[in-house]
């Protein structure tokens, strides 16, 4: 690995599309528009342009150049990877996404009838099927659009499942102190009061603070496991049995599941639903918004709360439809019935991996995280803040405090200073728990080359801190900006093209 060049400045100076627009110039000229029958189009005199749109006039060489130029600034996982815990930012096979792009799976309308879709529908179904082998659970929805749509789906359907037993006092939700910060969002949107669980120095459910909060008011608990520290729960069987002799009900934070996938099923450790985020753990493009797939699973108890419309298969006709004949159901969830690019990418993925294949995918991100872990754990400087001799599952987080304590240098610059050896930061200051929190997942699709790299520059960077805190001040230097003044940034957000420009004329 190459040291970086401190004194070279790549900043780059990219112009806005609008800036470089010429005269006259065209890309594309379509066709004259020729409708078949006349049309008059009345636009109220409020909405009408004032002036003509400042539309960029430029070739398509000069187009392609610019798109281009701007795609070599930004960090994907096709240049290098980006270990960030808890996000399994993994790289994904491509032929998935031409899968995807299918006319026959893009191009449908949701609103076609039936008859016309069934691919589409036996698609969906084929992945419900899918899921239900994987966690053991017996019904399934693939409406929610996230991660979160799908914990709010979830604790939606506990309150559901209470209500029908006329136990509307049931309105706690346990959440440990290493949940994911949607957790509690989740269940408060539904209604429910927070109860923090405390975790003990092994970073597991303290079992007697767990004990303590039990009561008649207790719906039910949210739970991640592996947790968010990486470490499995190995109580999680006699958790589940307090939570459920307590009359709730236990809800399974699927985002980890990339550390039990093929291994264990949840269903088998006692919970009764959970959500599983498409988008980390069955190939699709991770970050940017969107989209995601936030399935949810259940066993049998909640079953009847799912959303609708939900997919049906005749044998006898051999025909896949929607039904909505479900009285207790929580009702729909989704303006149509989940984010089909999300679904076909998860399937292919599925269908050519097989059960051995995701296993193997599961074991080899376990492998991975424990391997960068022991050598990042070796680096002095940085610490494991849980007991190193437990195993991890697929991610693990260290802390810099002793680093910090030494130099100066914290986790914020350590991550800053990552960007100039072409490494993606991990995830930095989650969980709460642990000051100084870098949370790593290298994911199962990095070789053993590349996890030495991040090694290795974990190592230079510490050295330099020792040696050379101040060029922490400044880092990253060799990215498409220099450091950013994020709280200038977030009291004067540059929202659109035409404030970027104003900016650029007086800056």
């Amino acid at each position: 690995m190459n040291k970086p060049d401190l004194t070279q400045q790549a900043r780059w100076n990219v112009p806005l599309i609008t800036e470089i627009r010429g005269t006259g110039k065209r890309c594309y000229i379509p066709r004259p528009f020729e409708a078949e029958t006349e049309t008059e189009v009345s636009i109220p005199e409020p909405l009408r342009r004032k002036e003509d749109p400042k539309l960029p006039e430029v070739s398509e060489l000069e187009l392609v150049r610019h798109v281009v130029r701007l795609s070599q600034m930004n960090y994907g996982v096709d240049l290098g990877p980006i270990p960030l815990g808890s996000c399994t930012m993994k790289y994904n096979p491509k032929i998935n996404e031409t899968i995807a792009r299918f006319p026959e799976f893009a191009l449908a309308h949701p609103w076609q009838p039936e008859e016309t879709v069934q691919g589409t529908l036996k698609a969906m179904w084929l992945l419900e099927e899918s899921l239900k082998k994987l966690t053991g659970f017996t019904g399934v929805s693939l409406q929610p659009a996230a991660g979160a749509h799908g914990e709010l789906t979830g604790v939606l359907m506990i309150r559901a499942y209470h209500h029908s037993k006329n136990e509307e006092h049931r309105d706690e939700i346990l959440i440990p102190d290493s949940a994911h910060g949607t957790n509690p969002a989740s269940a408060a949107m539904a209604g429910f009061k927070v109860v923090e669980i405390p975790s003990n120095e092994e970073g597991r459910i303290d079992l007697e603070a767990l004990e303590a909060a039990l009561s008649e008011k207790t719906a039910g608990m949210m739970i991640t496991n592996p947790n968010t520290l990486g470490i499995f729960e190995t109580n999680i069987l006699q958790i589940n049995d307090m939570i459920h002799k307590a009359g709730g009900l236990i809800y399974l934070d699927g985002a980890n599941f990339n550390g039990i996938m093929g291994v264990v099923k949840p269903a088998e450790m006692g919970f009764d639903v959970m959500h599983i985020n498409l988008h980390k753990t069955f190939s699709t493009p991770h970050g940017g918004g969107g989209p995601g797939s936030g399935v949810v699973l259940v066993n049998q108890k909640l079953e009847p709360y799912l959303p609708v419309p939900r997919i049906r298969y005749d044998s006898n006709q051999d025909y896949y439809h929607l039904s909505y004949d479900y009285p207790e159901t929580i009702g729909k969830i989704h303006g149509y019935y989940g984010n089909i690019g999300v679904i076909i990418r998860a399937l292919a993925y599925i269908a050519r991996m097989g059960g051995e294949g995701l296993r193997k995918a599961c074991i080899t991100a376990v492998v991975n995280a424990n391997y960068l872990m022991k050598k990042v754990s070796a680096i002095e400087g940085l610490e494991l803040p849980q007991d190193p001799s437990i195993p991890r599952k697929h991610e693990f987080v260290a802390s810099s405090v002793p680093l910090e304590k030494k130099t100066g240098v914290n986790t914020l610059k350590i991550a800053k200073r990552l960007l100039d050896y072409k490494i993606h930061a991990p995830t930095i200051y989650f969980p709460l728990i642990v000051h100084e929190a870098l949370m790593i997942e290298p994911t199962e699709t990095e070789s053993k080359e590349t996890l030495d790299e991040i090694a290795e520059a974990f190592r230079r960077i510490i050295e330099e801190a020792k040696e050379q805190p101040e060029i922490f001040d400044s880092a990253p230097t060799t990215t498409a900006s220099y450091k950013l003044d994020e709280l200038s940034l977030a009291k004067h957000p540059v929202l659109t093209a035409k404030m970027a420009e104003e900016l650029m004329k007086n800056p």
